[in-house]
């Protein structure tokens, strides 16, 4: 089933069912964005055990950070 055929079904459902729908994505979308910040948590615990991790007050310092 393609993407398309997906919006094509949806838009013969009703409203509640609709609705029921966007409720169930956005609860997959926070899931999902659950999983990335622990996922991002582990892995700077990993670079912070490792001392691999940089810390700095000074904006062209953090710039320049981000850049690396």
């Amino acid at each position: 089933m393609t993407f398309n055929d997906v919006v094509e079904a949806m838009k013969s459902l009703s409203s509640e069912d609709k609705l029921e729908i966007k409720l169930l994505l956005q609860q997959y979308l926070r899931e999902e964005r659950r999983k990335e910040i622990y996922q991002n948590f582990q892995s700077a615990q990993v670079e912070q055990h490792n001392s691999e991790l940089n810390f700095s007050s000074n904006m062209d310092e953090l710039r320049q950070l981000i850049e690396e």
